[in-house]
């Protein structure tokens, strides 16, 4: 099945931020598919994750193991979000000049959905949201589009991703931040240094944590794709140094900065819900994972029973997890119908 996106780009601006500080010049953008009905109750939202972008997720419009998503069947307005500092919304890289770099102000998870929530009631009004939904970061913004947004979003489905960022979870994202500030190019004021020591150690360290010890004892990279393990490791390192070292920080304060959230705001959910973890996710645990479902009215736990630790819940990644996602999805979809 091959759904056509549309991309999108929202000019916000000065935003204010929870913080106080107003991001300048602010620039939302992403994908969408679809168009809203005219009883406007058809819309999903699929916010970004972590180092990704809104194309990362189209996945989801498709099929995977099998399964077909009711996403791509056309009955839906489906609208995917970049994320701030993902080097497609604005981002330290891109940035107002004054805010380039690490002058970029804080940027919570809330502080993204409030952007979102802008553009669509530009585009929409108030519509119905049928579903909101996404992986990890993804799934953080999801859980605070059914806070904020309360009965407007009818239907919840975070997989691999917390409201809360819990405090091993802060821990792990502590590790990260520290291998790469430990680069002193990081610091180097002109705009081509690049922190390549940095960047390799973050990418190494992501690495253990992404996917599980079973996952390595048993060779799974294999089945991505990957002859041996060094081959999956450089490919991380790769990946990142494509990437912005002050984008990876700001997203990075961003998903840290959910420690302060309180679970017991999910009191507020009212969306039918299915929470998702990995069982074997080493940073948003099946056990923090259904600590916040005791809190939601209406929410049910679906564990991913996957070796792939975190990675199990990536758009594509690994397609009998997808499939599963897909399946939930298709259910909640069809709940009330």
């Amino acid at each position: 099945m091959t759904v056509q996106t549309r991309s999108w780009s929202f000019a916000l601006g000065d935003w204010p931020l929870n913080s106080g500080q107003v991001l300048r010049n602010a620039t939302l953008t992403g994908l969408i598919t679809g168009q809203l009905n005219k009883a406007a109750d058809n819309l999903v939202v699929i916010p970004c994750y972590y180092g990704g972008t809104a194309q990362g997720s189209v996945p989801l419009l498709g099929a995977a193991g099998g399964v077909d998503s009711l996403l791509g069947s056309g009955d839906y307005c489906v609208v995917l979000f970049d994320l701030f500092g993902n080097g497609q919304a604005t981002s330290p890289s891109n940035a107002h000049p004054d805010q380039r770099g690490d002058h970029f102000p804080l940027v919570t998870i809330a502080d993204n959905v409030a952007a979102q929530q802008q553009v669509i009631r530009h585009w929409y009004g108030e519509p119905t949201v049928a579903l909101a939904t996404g992986w990890s970061m993804g799934g953080m913004q999801s859980c605070q589009w059914a806070v904020s947004a309360g009965d407007q979003v009818k239907r919840l489905l975070p997989v691999c991703g917390t409201y809360r960022c819990w405090p091993h979870n802060e821990v792990f994202l502590q590790g990260l931040r520290y291998a790469l500030r430990a680069d002193p190019l990081l610091y180097d004021s002109q705009a081509e240094a690049v922190p390549v020591e940095g960047l390799k150690a973050f990418a190494r360290v992501y690495a253990g944590w992404a996917y599980s010890q079973a996952f390595y004892r048993k060779a799974l990279y294999r089945e991505l794709g990957f002859a041996d393990r060094a081959a999956l490791l450089d490919y991380w390192e790769r990946d990142h140094l494509a990437q912005h070292a002050h984008d990876l920080l700001a997203m990075l304060a961003t998903w840290e900065a959910a420690a302060g959230h309180d679970p017991g705001s999910l009191i507020q959910v009212s969306a039918e819900t299915v929470v998702m973890p990995s069982r074997t996710d080493l940073y948003f645990t099946v056990d923090d994972a259904c600590l916040e479902a005791r809190h939601m009215p209406r929410a049910q736990i679906r564990v991913l029973e996957s070796e792939y630790g975190h990675a199990a819940g990536a758009p594509g990644r690994e397609s009998a997890s997808t499939a599963h996602w897909l399946t939930a999805m298709n259910r909640l979809l069809k709940s009330g119908d």
